[in-house]
């Protein structure tokens, strides 16, 4: 049984040298939280384009993984608790290779529904003052995954996050990452990745993007900042 080890918010706070306003330090929580369609009630995100919003409602890292960023990148302080990555829930047993787009869950009194992998981005580079983290998360494959919420409810840091339907069990998020970041442009996938209907929009229309275009987007911009050198 995977148990929600820990529940985690963040408020708003001062990011980086250009005091870039970010949500991303968050902390456990103890008590109910309320998961409505946007999230829990407390938790906020700096840019509200990128970040937040039903699709994204819920972060979900493995905290298995601090392990291997450990032995990659050092001792880093935020290494040391859950919340590194700006992760809701905190849990051990269930990774990327496990879970797939649409596997629907009930947690505490909510459902939840997995909706896209995580997009890293230059954030993270700033919160673990390694220059090119965003790029080695995505390299990595162990980017996280986001909930979107089909029913509102009470959730608790203890609560048991149970499987209750799959919808694409085939298209778990570590072959949506070799789709997105390794075999980019192998087109039958992407033609069947831009037809999973519960999949988020963003993705699908990435998959499709790539289809009429037999062309990769830029992701310099996503992953290093607005310094990113622009391409011609």
């Amino acid at each position: 049984m995977i148990v929600v080890d820990h529940l985690l918010v963040g408020s708003l706070a001062a990011l980086g040298p250009r005091a870039v306003p970010s949500g991303i330090d968050k902390r456990p929580v103890s008590g109910r939280m309320w998961l409505g369609r946007e999230g829990f009630t407390g938790d906020a995100q700096g840019d509200l384009k990128h970040h937040g919003g039903p699709e994204k409602a819920v972060h979900h890292y493995p905290f298995e993984h601090y392990a291997g960023w450990r032995d990659e990148i050092g001792t880093a302080a935020v290494l040391e608790r859950p919340g590194a990555f700006g992760e809701n829930l905190s849990t051990a047993g269930l990774t990327e290779a496990d879970v797939a787009v649409g596997d629907t869950f009930r947690l505490g009194g909510a459902l939840v529904q997995v909706s896209q992998g995580r997009r890293p981005c230059w954030k993270l580079n700033l919160r673990f003052g390694v220059s090119d983290m965003a790029l080695r998360v995505q390299r990595s494959g162990r980017t996280g995954w986001y909930y979107r919420v089909l029913e509102e409810g009470p959730v608790a840091a203890g609560d048991a996050l149970v499987l209750v339907d799959r919808l694409s069990p085939e298209w778990t998020l570590t072959r949506l990452w070799r789709v997105l970041y390794v075999d980019t442009l192998a087109i039958d996938q992407l033609r069947a990745m831009s037809e999973i209907a519960h999949l988020s929009e963003p993705w699908r229309q990435t998959a499709a993007k790539r289809l009429a275009s037999r062309q990769v987007e830029d992701w310099s911009r996503r992953l290093v900042g607005e310094e990113a050198p622009q391409r011609d």
